[in-house]
């Protein structure tokens, strides 16, 4: 196993991770924008790093140092020289900060949270798992059998796994469907007896019709009663998830690589645009070999030089691995990056694990809210991972195909008679793709399309 990528490997022993370690998986975590807040941060706190571009630091730079430890100044004195950053880097300098405003993500205020109620690294890697594989809304749409398979993992433990993320904020999270969001939120207040978690549990279909009256015969109780039920129901969130979105029309995607054809061969390359390069202040490692410095002022440069080294260290890891990861999906999605979206292939993360030499949980964390731009548009990465079936022909095709299908048939049937799942069952059959109705009936929820009798206009 490349020794480069050790870093991020599956640790087996039952202890804690070390600050480091999580530190380490926080940044091959975080996406483009989350991560350029991140070294934001680190270069505000760590005098000893600086942007790449930038000219070394020295003279006035070093006010900043002064006003955080103010026993140096009484070391430099007030005369202090050296040279001066010029103004044209400090304004690119102050334009990454002042760029740097970004809410933190999903997946990784949901990992923050897990750090804080489980220590068991087992447990742990199939939580991550999980977390990484949300969809925007904050549902679960891989099934545990496939989970338990790709991590090599007892179902069993993968289930607690899975009741451990539901157990985090937002309540609803991780659910795998909408009746389960719901029931999760209502567990969350204690509603677990009440009118609206047997409405839920029994009758939401009839609710999804409508049928108040019908579930108030059934459950033998007033109109009234089910009518405070279901406003009590609506005022839960169906996409806990949703959250974390912010403004969909304000919502920025920072590309992490890009793939070109270069020479009849496809090339990815990572965005040095987005992540700038940063190296160690040679002025101020200086001090550190100077023999007659205060102790202290060389304990707290040496400090911080192994911080940023770290740092350094992390990014350049997370750079190697997504780069190992995209060239992996290349090779295995080549009719895709040569013929477009319609010749997606099933893939798994265990296959290109596999294929580069790691766990499945690091591609899982490297994949997590990334996007490659190609030719044929921007997509995450996340999208080039899916499940398939084998066609009539022998032909493999990719989940994501089917999805689309059943998109383009909805987006063409006639609004006045649409299609049923059923319907759509026959239509894809014709097409040599056999699913069972309640596989369309997933993929439908999954696309946040309405069934056929809401979706009817007179």
């Amino acid at each position: 196993m490349s020794t480069s990528l050790g870093l991020y490997q599956s640790i087996k022993l039952h202890q804690a991770l070390s600050p480091q370690m999580q530190h380490s998986l926080t940044i091959l975590q975080a996406p483009a924008v989350e991560l350029s807040a991140i070294i934001q941060q680190e270069l505000l706190s760590n005098p000893l790093l600086e942007m790449s571009e930038d000219k070394p630091l020295g003279g006035q730079s070093i006010e900043g140092l002064l006003q955080e430890k103010e026993k140096w100044y009484d070391y430099l004195g007030p005369n202090f020289e050296g040279s001066q950053r010029s103004t044209e880097d400090e304004k690119k300098r102050q334009f990454f900060f002042d760029s740097q405003v970004v809410p933190e993500s999903m997946v990784t205020e949901l990992s923050k949270q897990l750090s804080l109620v489980c220590t068991d690294n087992t447990l742990l890697e199939a939580a991550h798992y999980i977390i990484g594989n949300l969809d925007d809304r904050g549902f679960l749409n891989t099934e545990l059998e496939n989970i338990a398979h790709e991590l090599g993992l007892p179902y069993g433990l993968v289930e607690k796994a899975l009741e451990l993320v539901q157990s985090l904020d937002p309540p609803g999270i991780a659910a795998r469907n909408l009746s389960e969001c719901l029931l999760l939120q209502l567990k969350a207040l204690g509603k677990e007896n009440s009118l609206e978690f047997r409405i839920v549990s029994e009758y939401l279909t009839l609710l999804e019709k409508k049928k108040l009256s019908e579930i108030a015969k059934q459950l033998k109780v007033n109109l009234k009663q089910v009518q405070e039920a279901v406003e009590s129901i609506r005022s839960l969130n169906p996409f806990p998830g949703s959250k974390y979105r912010g403004d969909e029309k304000e919502k920025i995607i920072q590309v992490d690589l890009i793939v070109v054809k270069e020479a009849g061969s496809w090339k990815v390359y990572f965005n040095e645009e987005v992540i700038p390069r940063l190296r160690i202040n040679h002025y101020y490692e200086s001090l550190l070999g100077q023999q007659d410095k205060d102790p202290y002022l060389k304990n707290y440069l040496k400090e911080k030089k192994r911080s940023g080294l770290f740092l350094i260290k992390c990014l350049k890891m997370r750079e190697s691995t997504l780069l190992r990861v995209a060239e992996a999906i290349i090779q295995s999605q080549e009719d895709f990056f040569n013929f477009g979206p319609h010749s997606l292939k099933p893939l798994t993360m265990s296959e290109i694990a596999k294929k580069i030499d790691v766990h499945e949980t690091t591609v899982s964390r490297a994949i997590a809210n990334k996007y490659i731009k190609t030719p044929h548009g921007i997509f995450e990465l996340k999208y080039f991972f899916n499940s398939g079936f084998q066609k009539e022909t022998g032909e493999f095709v990719a989940n994501q195909i089917v999805k689309e299908a059943i998109e383009r048939l909805i987006r063409n049937e006639d609004p006045k008679s649409p299609l049923s799942d059923q319907q759509i069952v026959a239509l894809l059959a014709k097409e040599g793709i056999k699913m069972a109705r309640r596989t369309i009936a997933k993929y439908r929820a999954h696309l946040k399309i309405l069934p056929s009798h809401l979706r009817r206009t007179s």
